[in-house]
Protein backbone atom coordinates (compact mmCIF):
# COMPACT_ATOMS: atom_id res chain seq x y z
CA UNK A 1 0.00 0.00 0.00
CA UNK A 2 2.72 2.70 1.27
CA UNK A 3 5.98 0.58 0.15
CA UNK A 4 6.58 1.86 -3.16
CA UNK A 5 9.55 3.66 -3.83
CA UNK A 6 13.14 2.96 -2.13
CA UNK A 7 13.37 0.40 0.44
CA UNK A 8 14.67 1.44 3.89
CA UNK A 9 16.92 -1.80 5.11
CA UNK A 10 17.15 -1.46 8.74
CA UNK A 11 18.54 -5.00 9.87
CA UNK A 12 21.59 -5.17 12.03
CA UNK A 13 24.00 -6.56 9.00
CA UNK A 14 24.29 -6.17 6.32
CA UNK A 15 23.67 -2.94 6.49
CA UNK A 16 22.73 -0.16 3.59
CA UNK A 17 25.21 -0.02 0.99
CA UNK A 18 26.18 3.95 -0.17
CA UNK A 19 25.29 4.65 -4.50
CA UNK A 20 28.88 6.18 -4.09
CA UNK A 21 30.33 2.50 -2.98
CA UNK A 22 27.88 0.40 -5.68
CA UNK A 23 29.49 2.89 -8.55
CA UNK A 24 33.16 2.09 -7.56
CA UNK A 25 32.65 -1.44 -7.69
CA UNK A 26 31.27 -0.71 -11.24
CA UNK A 27 34.66 -1.27 -12.90
CA UNK A 28 36.67 -3.10 -15.10
CA UNK A 29 38.66 -5.95 -13.47
CA UNK A 30 42.52 -5.44 -13.37
CA UNK A 31 46.03 -7.04 -13.31
CA UNK A 32 46.62 -8.74 -9.72
CA UNK A 33 49.94 -8.42 -9.95
CA UNK A 34 51.35 -5.29 -10.21
CA UNK A 35 50.32 -1.65 -10.74
CA UNK A 36 47.36 0.06 -8.84
CA UNK A 37 45.51 -3.09 -7.23
CA UNK A 38 48.89 -3.23 -5.22
CA UNK A 39 48.59 0.26 -3.99
CA UNK A 40 44.88 -0.22 -3.39
CA UNK A 41 45.96 -3.06 -0.68
CA UNK A 42 48.59 -0.91 0.59
CA UNK A 43 46.56 2.04 1.25
CA UNK A 44 43.58 -0.27 2.39
CA UNK A 45 46.01 -1.77 5.27
CA UNK A 46 47.48 1.52 6.02
CA UNK A 47 43.95 3.04 6.63
CA UNK A 48 42.49 -0.03 8.57
CA UNK A 49 44.77 0.57 10.74
CA UNK A 50 43.85 3.99 11.74
CA UNK A 51 40.18 2.81 11.77
CA UNK A 52 41.41 0.03 14.62
CA UNK A 53 43.53 2.85 16.39
CA UNK A 54 46.73 1.08 15.89
CA UNK A 55 50.00 1.81 14.83
CA UNK A 56 51.73 -1.45 15.98
CA UNK A 57 49.36 -4.53 14.74
CA UNK A 58 49.75 -5.27 10.87
CA UNK A 59 46.23 -5.73 8.93
CA UNK A 60 44.81 -8.44 6.72
CA UNK A 61 42.11 -9.27 4.35
CA UNK A 62 40.66 -11.79 3.58
CA UNK A 63 37.74 -12.56 1.28
CA UNK A 64 35.47 -13.99 4.32
CA UNK A 65 32.52 -13.16 6.14
CA UNK A 66 32.77 -12.60 9.77
CA UNK A 67 32.52 -15.90 10.34
CA UNK A 68 35.75 -17.10 8.29
CA UNK A 69 37.10 -14.38 10.47
CA UNK A 70 36.58 -16.12 13.23
CA UNK A 71 38.59 -18.61 12.39
CA UNK A 72 41.21 -16.55 10.93
CA UNK A 73 41.94 -15.57 13.76
CA UNK A 74 42.17 -18.65 15.99
CA UNK A 75 43.72 -20.53 13.29
CA UNK A 76 46.55 -18.17 13.71
CA UNK A 77 47.01 -18.14 17.03
CA UNK A 78 45.99 -21.20 18.93
CA UNK A 79 47.19 -24.69 18.89
CA UNK A 80 44.90 -28.04 19.17
CA UNK A 81 43.73 -28.55 22.55
CA UNK A 82 44.07 -24.74 24.45
CA UNK A 83 41.66 -23.16 26.24
CA UNK A 84 39.56 -20.64 25.55
CA UNK A 85 37.28 -18.44 27.97
CA UNK A 86 34.53 -16.86 25.91
CA UNK A 87 32.45 -14.04 27.53
CA UNK A 88 28.69 -14.85 27.31
CA UNK A 89 26.53 -12.06 26.18
CA UNK A 90 24.58 -12.81 23.34
CA UNK A 91 24.42 -15.18 20.33
CA UNK A 92 27.61 -13.81 18.07
CA UNK A 93 30.03 -14.11 21.77
CA UNK A 94 28.90 -17.83 21.90
CA UNK A 95 29.23 -18.43 18.10
CA UNK A 96 33.24 -17.52 18.32
CA UNK A 97 32.78 -20.25 21.07
CA UNK A 98 31.64 -23.24 18.43
CA UNK A 99 33.85 -22.06 16.03
CA UNK A 100 36.83 -22.52 18.46
CA UNK A 101 35.24 -25.62 19.98
CA UNK A 102 34.84 -26.77 16.14
CA UNK A 103 38.88 -25.75 15.71
CA UNK A 104 39.40 -28.53 18.43
CA UNK A 105 40.25 -25.62 21.31
CA UNK A 106 38.73 -26.43 24.73
CA UNK A 107 36.40 -23.71 25.20
CA UNK A 108 34.96 -22.45 28.62
CA UNK A 109 31.95 -20.15 28.63
CA UNK A 110 32.00 -17.50 31.43
CA UNK A 111 28.27 -17.26 32.11
CA UNK A 112 26.33 -13.98 31.21
CA UNK A 113 22.77 -12.51 30.17
CA UNK A 114 21.55 -12.40 27.60
CA UNK A 115 20.25 -8.32 28.66
CA UNK A 116 23.53 -7.21 30.10
CA UNK A 117 27.10 -6.71 29.67
CA UNK A 118 29.80 -9.21 30.12
CA UNK A 119 30.70 -8.84 33.86
CA UNK A 120 34.56 -7.36 34.57
CA UNK A 121 34.61 -8.70 38.27
CA UNK A 122 33.59 -11.97 37.07
CA UNK A 123 36.18 -12.05 34.43
CA UNK A 124 38.95 -11.09 36.47
CA UNK A 125 37.75 -14.02 39.73
CA UNK A 126 37.63 -16.73 36.84
CA UNK A 127 41.42 -15.75 35.64
CA UNK A 128 42.69 -15.16 39.40
CA UNK A 129 41.34 -18.76 39.72
CA UNK A 130 43.58 -20.01 36.84
CA UNK A 131 46.61 -19.94 38.47
CA UNK A 132 48.42 -22.92 36.04
CA UNK A 133 47.04 -20.27 33.43
CA UNK A 134 45.70 -23.21 31.34
CA UNK A 135 43.70 -20.32 29.52
CA UNK A 136 45.15 -19.01 26.79
CA UNK A 137 42.80 -16.46 25.23
CA UNK A 138 40.07 -14.32 26.28
CA UNK A 139 36.83 -13.74 23.54
CA UNK A 140 34.46 -11.28 23.42
CA UNK A 141 32.60 -9.24 21.14
CA UNK A 142 32.27 -4.91 21.56
CA UNK A 143 28.78 -5.55 20.40
CA UNK A 144 26.54 -8.65 19.98
CA UNK A 145 24.36 -8.12 17.52
CA UNK A 146 21.54 -10.69 18.84
CA UNK A 147 21.59 -8.96 22.35
CA UNK A 148 22.50 -5.08 21.31
CA UNK A 149 24.75 -5.36 24.61
CA UNK A 150 27.74 -2.89 24.51
CA UNK A 151 30.84 -4.41 26.10
CA UNK A 152 33.28 -2.05 28.21
CA UNK A 153 36.43 -3.55 26.23
CA UNK A 154 38.37 -1.36 28.29
CA UNK A 155 37.27 -2.54 31.44
CA UNK A 156 38.01 -6.15 30.23
CA UNK A 157 41.51 -5.26 29.52
CA UNK A 158 41.86 -3.97 33.15
CA UNK A 159 40.27 -7.25 34.90
CA UNK A 160 42.68 -9.31 32.73
CA UNK A 161 45.64 -7.17 34.21
CA UNK A 162 44.06 -6.57 37.87
CA UNK A 163 44.46 -11.04 37.82
CA UNK A 164 48.04 -11.06 36.79
CA UNK A 165 47.21 -13.04 33.57
CA UNK A 166 48.76 -13.56 29.91
CA UNK A 167 45.92 -14.51 28.32
CA UNK A 168 45.69 -13.12 24.82
CA UNK A 169 42.63 -10.36 24.38
CA UNK A 170 41.29 -10.89 21.53
CA UNK A 171 37.73 -8.64 20.53
CA UNK A 172 35.19 -9.30 17.46
CA UNK A 173 34.28 -5.49 16.37
CA UNK A 174 31.86 -6.76 13.40
CA UNK A 175 28.78 -4.74 14.65
CA UNK A 176 30.80 -1.56 15.98
CA UNK A 177 33.87 -0.76 14.34
CA UNK A 178 33.39 2.82 12.69
CA UNK A 179 29.89 3.12 14.70
CA UNK A 180 31.44 4.10 17.97
CA UNK A 181 35.01 4.56 19.42
CA UNK A 182 37.64 1.64 19.12
CA UNK A 183 41.02 2.07 20.24
CA UNK A 184 43.16 -1.30 19.57
CA UNK A 185 46.33 -0.36 20.86
CA UNK A 186 45.30 2.13 24.08
CA UNK A 187 42.62 -0.68 25.11
CA UNK A 188 45.53 -3.36 25.18
CA UNK A 189 44.15 -5.54 22.64
CA UNK A 190 45.73 -8.46 21.10
CA UNK A 191 44.00 -9.61 18.07
CA UNK A 192 40.88 -7.44 16.51
CA UNK A 193 38.83 -7.97 13.94
CA UNK A 194 35.58 -7.11 11.53
CA UNK A 195 33.85 -7.32 8.89
CA UNK A 196 32.75 -5.29 5.43
CA UNK A 197 28.87 -5.37 5.99
CA UNK A 198 28.22 -3.68 9.15
CA UNK A 199 29.67 -0.17 10.12
CA UNK A 200 32.02 -0.08 7.13
CA UNK A 201 29.44 -0.13 4.86
CA UNK A 202 30.52 -2.80 1.85
CA UNK A 203 28.62 -5.44 1.02
CA UNK A 204 29.51 -8.91 2.87
CA UNK A 205 32.47 -10.38 2.20
CA UNK A 206 35.40 -8.96 3.62
CA UNK A 207 36.71 -9.84 6.68
CA UNK A 208 39.75 -8.10 8.18
CA UNK A 209 42.13 -8.67 11.17
CA UNK A 210 44.41 -6.62 13.37
CA UNK A 211 47.03 -8.56 14.81
CA UNK A 212 49.37 -7.04 17.70
CA UNK A 213 52.79 -8.26 18.64
CA UNK A 214 51.60 -10.67 21.47
CA UNK A 215 49.23 -12.05 18.80
CA UNK A 216 52.44 -12.44 16.51
CA UNK A 217 54.07 -14.41 19.38
CA UNK A 218 51.70 -16.79 19.99
CA UNK A 219 51.66 -17.11 15.61
CA UNK A 220 54.74 -18.53 15.41
CA UNK A 221 54.31 -21.63 17.64
CA UNK A 222 50.10 -21.99 16.54
CA UNK A 223 49.45 -25.23 15.16
CA UNK A 224 46.30 -24.62 13.80
CA UNK A 225 47.42 -22.53 11.29
CA UNK A 226 46.36 -23.75 7.74
CA UNK A 227 47.31 -22.55 4.36
CA UNK A 228 44.33 -19.74 3.40
CA UNK A 229 44.14 -18.34 6.81
CA UNK A 230 48.33 -17.66 7.65
CA UNK A 231 49.46 -14.86 8.05
CA UNK A 232 53.52 -15.31 7.48
CA UNK A 233 51.95 -16.72 3.92
CA UNK A 234 50.03 -13.39 3.26
CA UNK A 235 52.87 -11.40 3.86
CA UNK A 236 55.11 -12.66 1.21
CA UNK A 237 56.40 -10.68 -1.81
CA UNK A 238 53.86 -11.83 -4.19
CA UNK A 239 50.86 -9.42 -4.05
CA UNK A 240 48.56 -12.00 -4.89
CA UNK A 241 49.43 -13.88 -1.71
CA UNK A 242 47.72 -11.27 0.49
CA UNK A 243 44.57 -13.12 -0.33
CA UNK A 244 45.92 -15.99 -0.70
CA UNK A 245 45.07 -16.08 -4.30
CA UNK A 246 42.97 -13.94 -7.12
CA UNK A 247 42.58 -10.83 -4.43
CA UNK A 248 38.11 -9.31 -4.38
CA UNK A 249 39.05 -6.41 -6.77
CA UNK A 250 35.68 -5.38 -6.86
CA UNK A 251 34.77 -5.41 -3.45
CA UNK A 252 37.96 -3.87 -2.83
CA UNK A 253 37.18 -1.01 -5.35
CA UNK A 254 33.87 -0.68 -3.18
CA UNK A 255 35.86 -1.12 0.58
CA UNK A 256 38.40 1.40 -0.78
CA UNK A 257 35.09 3.93 -1.40
CA UNK A 258 33.82 3.41 2.22
CA UNK A 259 36.94 3.86 3.96
CA UNK A 260 37.39 7.25 2.08
CA UNK A 261 33.68 8.45 2.83
CA UNK A 262 34.13 7.27 6.56
CA UNK A 263 37.47 9.00 7.45
CA UNK A 264 36.37 12.27 4.93
CA UNK A 265 33.27 12.16 7.67
CA UNK A 266 35.77 11.73 10.48
CA UNK A 267 35.71 9.09 13.01
CA UNK A 268 34.75 10.99 16.16
CA UNK A 269 31.97 12.66 13.85
CA UNK A 270 30.86 9.01 12.38
CA UNK A 271 30.58 7.68 16.12
CA UNK A 272 28.91 11.01 17.13
CA UNK A 273 26.67 10.45 14.08
CA UNK A 274 25.56 7.32 15.68
CA UNK A 275 25.00 7.72 19.04
CA UNK A 276 22.64 10.61 18.57
CA UNK A 277 20.91 8.44 15.94
CA UNK A 278 20.81 5.50 18.10
CA UNK A 279 19.58 8.12 20.88
CA UNK A 280 16.89 8.87 19.12
CA UNK A 281 16.31 5.23 18.59
CA UNK A 282 16.13 4.64 22.17
CA UNK A 283 13.81 7.50 23.00
CA UNK A 284 11.21 6.63 20.91
CA UNK A 285 10.91 2.41 22.26
CA UNK A 286 11.37 4.19 25.81
CA UNK A 287 8.37 6.29 24.84
CA UNK A 288 6.78 2.82 23.58
CA UNK A 289 7.60 1.01 26.82
CA UNK A 290 5.77 2.68 28.86
CA UNK A 291 2.38 1.39 27.58
CA UNK A 292 3.72 -2.25 28.03
CA UNK A 293 3.58 -3.30 24.24
CA UNK A 294 7.73 -3.27 24.06
CA UNK A 295 10.25 -3.33 26.31
CA UNK A 296 14.14 -2.86 25.73
CA UNK A 297 16.39 -6.10 25.65
CA UNK A 298 19.11 -4.56 27.60
CA UNK A 299 17.88 -3.33 30.64
CA UNK A 300 20.82 -0.70 31.79
CA UNK A 301 20.47 2.38 29.23
CA UNK A 302 24.56 2.46 28.99
CA UNK A 303 24.87 -0.50 27.95
CA UNK A 304 22.78 -0.28 24.60
CA UNK A 305 25.28 -0.28 21.58
CA UNK A 306 24.99 2.75 19.25
CA UNK A 307 24.91 0.22 16.38
CA UNK A 308 21.55 -2.26 16.98
CA UNK A 309 18.73 -2.35 19.53
CA UNK A 310 17.06 -5.12 20.09
CA UNK A 311 13.62 -4.65 21.37
CA UNK A 312 11.21 -7.16 23.25
CA UNK A 313 7.41 -7.64 22.46
CA UNK A 314 5.48 -9.18 24.92
CA UNK A 315 2.46 -7.50 24.35
CA UNK A 316 2.35 -8.87 20.59
CA UNK A 317 3.41 -10.89 17.65
CA UNK A 318 6.55 -9.81 16.78
CA UNK A 319 6.17 -11.15 13.24
CA UNK A 320 3.16 -9.20 12.65
CA UNK A 321 4.85 -5.69 13.66
CA UNK A 322 7.78 -6.86 10.84
CA UNK A 323 5.75 -7.83 8.30
CA UNK A 324 3.50 -4.77 8.91
CA UNK A 325 6.64 -2.14 8.36
CA UNK A 326 7.95 -4.76 5.12
CA UNK A 327 4.99 -5.00 3.35
CA UNK A 328 2.88 -1.52 3.98
CA UNK A 329 5.72 0.85 4.68
CA UNK A 330 9.13 -0.83 2.61
CA UNK A 331 10.88 -0.73 6.03
CA UNK A 332 12.95 -4.38 6.88
CA UNK A 333 13.53 -4.73 10.42
CA UNK A 334 15.36 -7.90 11.90
CA UNK A 335 13.72 -10.29 13.78
CA UNK A 336 15.15 -11.86 17.11
CA UNK A 337 17.57 -14.35 17.34
CA UNK A 338 19.19 -17.07 19.48
CA UNK A 339 17.68 -18.22 23.05
CA UNK A 340 15.33 -14.84 22.23
CA UNK A 341 14.28 -15.63 18.81
CA UNK A 342 10.34 -14.88 17.62
CA UNK A 343 10.40 -12.64 20.89
CA UNK A 344 11.22 -9.26 19.47
CA UNK A 345 12.31 -7.33 16.78
CA UNK A 346 16.05 -5.58 16.18
CA UNK A 347 16.29 -2.33 14.58
CA UNK A 348 19.61 -1.55 12.59
CA UNK A 349 20.90 2.06 13.14
CA UNK A 350 24.49 1.35 11.92
CA UNK A 351 26.78 2.71 9.05
CA UNK A 352 25.19 4.65 6.14
CA UNK A 353 22.27 5.51 7.85
CA UNK A 354 21.01 9.21 9.02
CA UNK A 355 18.14 11.29 10.85
CA UNK A 356 15.77 10.73 7.83
CA UNK A 357 16.14 7.22 7.79
CA UNK A 358 15.50 6.71 11.10
CA UNK A 359 12.25 8.81 11.79
CA UNK A 360 11.21 6.86 8.73
CA UNK A 361 11.80 3.57 10.18
CA UNK A 362 10.33 4.69 13.93
CA UNK A 363 7.45 5.99 11.68
CA UNK A 364 6.64 2.66 10.02
CA UNK A 365 6.98 0.80 13.79
CA UNK A 366 4.62 3.23 15.20
CA UNK A 367 2.32 2.86 12.74
CA UNK A 368 2.33 -0.59 12.85
CA UNK A 369 2.19 -0.61 16.40
CA UNK A 370 -1.03 1.53 16.60
CA UNK A 371 -2.87 -0.27 13.41
CA UNK A 372 -1.83 -4.17 15.84
CA UNK A 373 -3.64 -2.14 18.71
CA UNK A 374 -0.19 -1.82 21.23
CA UNK A 375 -0.66 -0.21 23.85
CA UNK A 376 0.84 3.61 24.05
CA UNK A 377 1.77 3.41 20.56
CA UNK A 378 1.87 7.23 19.97
CA UNK A 379 4.19 9.63 20.57
CA UNK A 380 7.71 7.88 20.02
CA UNK A 381 8.54 9.56 16.88
CA UNK A 382 7.84 12.60 18.76
CA UNK A 383 10.30 11.66 21.29
CA UNK A 384 12.56 10.72 18.83
CA UNK A 385 12.50 14.06 16.79
CA UNK A 386 12.53 16.08 20.88
CA UNK A 387 15.56 14.07 21.55
CA UNK A 388 17.51 15.04 18.60
CA UNK A 389 16.22 18.63 18.81
CA UNK A 390 17.29 19.10 22.33
CA UNK A 391 20.66 17.21 21.67
CA UNK A 392 21.81 19.62 18.30
CA UNK A 393 20.33 22.43 20.18
CA UNK A 394 23.14 21.79 23.01
CA UNK A 395 26.00 21.36 20.90
CA UNK A 396 25.12 24.81 19.04
CA UNK A 397 24.99 26.27 21.88
CA UNK A 398 28.64 24.79 23.03
CA UNK A 399 29.69 25.66 19.70
CA UNK A 400 28.84 29.39 19.92
CA UNK A 401 30.20 29.48 23.47
CA UNK A 402 33.67 28.33 22.00
CA UNK A 403 34.00 30.89 19.59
Amino acid sequence: MLAKGREVLMIPGPTTVPDAVLSAMHRPAIDIRRGPLVDLTDTLLADLKTVFGTREAKTFIYAANGHGTWEAALSNVMSRGEKVLVLDCGRFARGWGEMASGLGLDVEILPGDWRRAADPDALQARLAEDTGHEIKAVLTVQVDTASSVINDIPAMRKAIDAAGHPALFLVDAIASLGTTPFEMDAWGIDLALTGSQKGLMTPPGLGVIAAGPRAFKAHENADLRTRYWDWTARMGREHYMKYCGTPPEHMLFGFRKALDMLLEEGLDAAFRRHALLSGAVHAAVAHWAKGGAVAFNVTDPAQRSPSVTTVLTPGLAPMDLIAFCEDTCGVTLGGTIGEIAGTGIRIGHMGHVNAPTVFGALGAIETGLAVLGAAGASGGLTAATGFLAEAVARERAAETART
